[in-house]
């Protein structure tokens, strides 16, 4: 078993892969090779979203890998623009069609707002969404529902007369931005903290601190980024086209040692040019 086929247990039971691979900004006339290529180097957890508009090419890229559908944990989210309750369901059954698989092992609501009015309050409208989300996973067709980009308010208005709560909450993550608070929520409450951008969309790479740990271990910047973020329990999304970096992406097999662990948990924001979702803290 590697790295990328452990799991992490959800609340309910359902085994998570402890890396999964992001489609964020991967166009529709790359998505099919790099998930497919993701796949074949063993990859076994695929995250994708409606808003990414690569949805068809990945559920392709599944159904072409002649790996078993129940070896693939896919992921999809629900459009932060969309804040009620009949347009979940529209929209659930978009990305349904989009994917044509015949289930989805996680649906996430994307963000607590539209993106264009990020921070604004739909503390109401988020009610009736994820009244919407249970509502999907009593059918079955998702095995697991949870948010993206929701800060620990955002987490307490849903948690406040949820049925079932959610499952993950997928944010911001990597070395020098762990978002301590939401973390900590999360854990508290057994959901699971996904990270994207582990890399900081590159942005850390150049970091001189973390290069002298890397060479330490004699691995890359972003294999250090991602395995620390799996050492502190969350779930990295590394996303890569080439396949070279897939490939390097995938080798995960070291150890941080908790003293190292302690000093990247500790440095400051190690890419602060990056973008940074201010409603996070």
């Amino acid at each position: 078993m590697t790295q990328l086929t452990e799991t992490f247990n959800l609340y309910n039971d359902v085994k998570i892969p402890q890396v999964a691979f992001g489609t964020w900004q991967i166009p529709a006339n790359k998505a099919h090779k790099a998930v497919l290529d993701a796949l074949t180097v063993g990859y076994r957890h695929i995250d994708t979203a409606l808003a990414y508009g690569n949805e068809k090419e990945v559920g392709q890229a599944v159904r072409d890998s002649g790996i078993d559908r129940d070896e693939i944990f896919v992921t999809s989210k629900l459009p932060g623009e969309t804040k009620t309750y009949d347009g979940t369901l529209r929209d659930f059954n978009t990305t349904m069609n989009n994917l044509d698989i015949d289930y989805l092992d996680l649906y996430l609501v994307h963000a607590p707002w539209p993106w264009g009015q990020m921070g604004s309050n739909y503390d109401k409208e988020n009610l009736d969404v994820w009244r919407a989300m249970e509502e999907i996973y009593a059918t079955g067709r998702v095995k697991a529902i949870g948010v993206s980009n929701f800060n620990v308010h955002d987490l307490k208005n849903v948690m406040a007369t949820a049925k079932v709560k959610p499952m993950v909450d997928q944010i911001q993550y990597y070395v020098g931005y762990t978002e301590p608070k939401i973390t900590q929520y999360s854990k508290e409450n057994d959901i699971l903290v996904e990270a994207y951008s582990p890399l900081a969309t590159g942005g850390l790479v150049d970091n001189k601190d973390i290069n002298e740990i890397a060479t330490k271990y004699n691995v890359s910047v972003p294999q250090l980024a991602i395995k620390f973020v799996i050492q502190n329990g969350v779930l990295p999304l590394p996303k890569a086209t080439q396949l070279p970096h897939i490939e390097a992406n995938a080798k995960l097999d070291f150890t941080i040692s908790d003293d190292d662990m302690n000093k990247l948990n500790q440095m400051p924001d190690t890419a602060p040019m990056a973008f940074h979702n201010p409603t996070q803290e």
